[in-house]
């Protein structure tokens, strides 16, 4: 069987033996652990790229581990969606391992942690990459586990409130592990297969049966908590403001759209929610659920005035419009919620990102305190994060515009107007907290400080600058190319019979 026949398994075997070997290649020098992390992320991305085109080319490609087929074998699935997400997530990774090098050194000092920090940021990518590809839902549990034990890692490294808020993360998201586990293994003893296609085809002569409605309903909840579905993401505020800079543009862009992904695979590709909840609106109740989550997240947002937990609230909001696509549970909703998984990734991870720059260089990220004097010194920084903000406020041709365009179409499509007035209030209320960091940064005059010239530049170093800068260009080529990804992979993405 030719490399390309196993290609939705390349990704984790990429990822997996570079953070083995990253603690090894750290004892011959401490630098060598940043590289291969790069390399080996740089190389993830690079053949996800290639799996996306050969999907597009020839549709799904299958491969079974070992050679044993399914049911009795784990499956690995890469078709339009998980294709798409795969691609998404590594991409990200690599830009935001590419600008960590001098974040990491300035925010974990502690001698002897950079090696592991690496090991483990590959290891919770790969567990990402397992849970995007598998077609069995018992192995993704395996890599749901592998990938959280190291995120919950990456957010305590920081610090004593970085490991405080890590270990709320940690009992949250053991309890949201534990009710899908549970979840499936009320599926298991209906249908007797872990197979995500092999469940598909018998469900139907269960559906309707109490096991598959609890277990559906315990699923769900289970992947919301890990989604940080309104109201169950008490963990994400403090985890995001927490942690490291490097792991908040690396958790917040991708952590919570594979917990994201496995709804619309739960959802639309293996069960029919209302069949197998005995009439229980699963989908809808997600929708409703999200659309309170916009409303609060941006409410919150704006009475922070910390960046980084801004940002964080401001997460809440943009998961939110992921449930509505899925409440939706139409074509143009699941288009809007799948665009908005690249679009927000890529926005939060440059937000995120120039949040670190500002830490470094003006040592904070409180916004009362930014004034010109952050653009003068700053100005690539500034702009770059002017171009974020504009994106997530929605204002065309930036990606944020799109996503929420497909969302609105999806909510007139189904006359839900409480939904539309939900993505349009949302959009003001983004306006407002971060319209309110631009007008510091660009007209709160204040004078020079600490007898720095007027014409002082202090820019981030050109390893961190040049992820941010092709964020920030991405940001507006992937707005003006979106006709091309709409019609090129997200049209074919669409699940059977929706409309």
């Amino acid at each position: 069987m030719g490399i390309l026949n196993n290609s939705p398994a390349l990704p984790v075997l990429i990822l997996l033996p570079a953070a083995i070997l990253i603690p090894l290649a750290g004892l011959v020098r401490e630098r060598l652990a940043y590289h291969l992390a790069v390399l080996s992320t740089g190389l993830a991305a690079a053949v996800s790229a290639l799996n996306l085109a050969k999907v597009l080319e020839g549709g799904a490609i299958h491969y079974w581990l070992g050679g044993w087929f399914p049911p009795i074998g784990i499956e690995y699935v890469l078709d339009h969606l998980s294709a798409f997400i795969v691609l998404v997530v590594n991409v990200i990774a690599f830009l935001v391992i590419l600008h960590s090098r001098v974040l990491v050194a300035r925010e974990i000092p502690a001698p002897g942690k950079h090696v592991p920090y690496y090991a483990v940021a590959l290891l919770m990518l790969c567990g990402f990459n397992g849970i995007l590809v598998t077609g069995d839902f018992f192995n993704l549990y395996v890599w749901l586990e592998i990938s959280s034990l190291a995120l919950y890692g990456l957010v305590a490294v920081g610090g004593k409130k970085s490991a405080v808020a890590a270990f709320r993360y940690l009992i949250m998201g053991t309890i949201g592990a534990s009710f899908y586990l549970i979840g499936l293994a009320f599926l298991f003893t209906s249908t007797g297969t872990l197979n995500m296609a092999d469940m598909k085809a018998v469900f139907p002569h269960i559906a309707g049966q109490p096991a598959a409605a609890v277990g559906l309903v315990l699923m769900v909840v289970g992947f919301g908590l890990k989604m940080a579905l309104f109201p169950l993401h008490g963990w994400l505020p403090d985890a995001y403001t927490q942690a490291p800079s490097s792991s908040s543009a690396l958790i917040a862009p991708v952590g919570t759209k594979v917990a994201a992904y496995v709804l619309f695979r739960l959802l639309f590709f293996v069960f029919v929610p209302e069949e197998a909840g005995r009439g229980l609106p699963v989908a809808q109740a997600v929708g409703w659920l999200s659309a309170a989550g916009i409303i609060f997240g941006s409410v919150m947002a704006i009475a922070q005035k910390e960046m980084k937990r801004m940002l964080a609230y401001s997460s809440i909001a943009q998961i939110g419009y992921i449930g509505l696509g899925i409440g939706l549970a139409n074509s143009f909703g699941f288009i809007g919620a799948v665009l908005h998984v690249m679009n927000h990734a890529v926005m939060k991870a440059l937000l995120f990102l120039t949040a670190g720059h500002f830490r470094m260089r003006l040592g904070h990220s409180r916004i009362p305190e930014l004034d010109e004097t952050a653009r003068r010194r700053m100005p690539w920084t500034t702009a770059a994060f002017s171009v974020g903000a504009l994106s997530m406020v929605g204002l065309p041709p930036a990606v944020g515009f799109f996503s929420k365009w497909y969302l609105a179409l999806g909510t007139i499509d189904r006359s839900n107007w409480i939904f539309l007035g939900v993505i349009l209030a949302s959009s003001l209320l983004n306006a407002v907290y971060f319209f309110r960091v631009i007008e510091r940064l660009y007209l709160v005059k204040s004078g020079p400080k600490d007898g720095e010239s007027e014409s002082a530049v202090s820019e981030a170093p050109a390893s961190m600058l040049l992820p941010v800068l092709l964020l920030a260009a991405a940001i507006i080529v992937l707005g003006l190319l979106n006709a091309f990804v709409v019609k090129g992979v997200l049209q074919a993405a669409v699940p059977p019979g929706m409309t």
